[in-house]
């Protein structure tokens, strides 16, 4: 009994300073993390501004080339494509076309979510 007692008395554990040194090095850790990861969403946002441009200009051209849909005529709105050519109506672009030409320009929400 006597001899577990004094085993105990050496197994102190850790200091204070320990610790303290082990926290700080733990924060500054999480530091860098969160300003490595910071600007991720600015280019996700930019991403994905790109990807509905292209994909709102991939859909005029589908149904232009459609002998059903457009036939040799581009998509008068967006609306027109949501059916056959896109899965929702676009948020950040809007598109008309006149014939033989079609454009792509940016709605209030997209100039809000800063799509160029």
């Amino acid at each position: 009994m006597l001899v577990s007692l004094k085993q105990r008395k050496h197994d102190d554990g850790f200091t204070l300073v320990e610790l303290l040194v082990v926290i700080a090095i733990l924060g500054i850790l999480a530091g860098i993390a969160v300003f490595s990861v910071s600007g991720v969403g600015d280019k996700g946002q930019s991403s994905a501004c790109k990807t509905e441009k292209t994909v709102l200009g991939t859909a005029q051209e589908a149904y232009f080339a459609s002998p059903t849909a457009g036939n040799g005529q581009y998509a008068a709105n967006a609306g027109v494509l949501v059916p056959i050519f896109l899965n929702t109506a676009p948020t950040w672009y809007t598109t008309t076309g006149t014939g033989t030409a079609y454009t792509i320009g940016l709605t209030a929400a997209g100039t809000t979510a800063g799509c160029s």
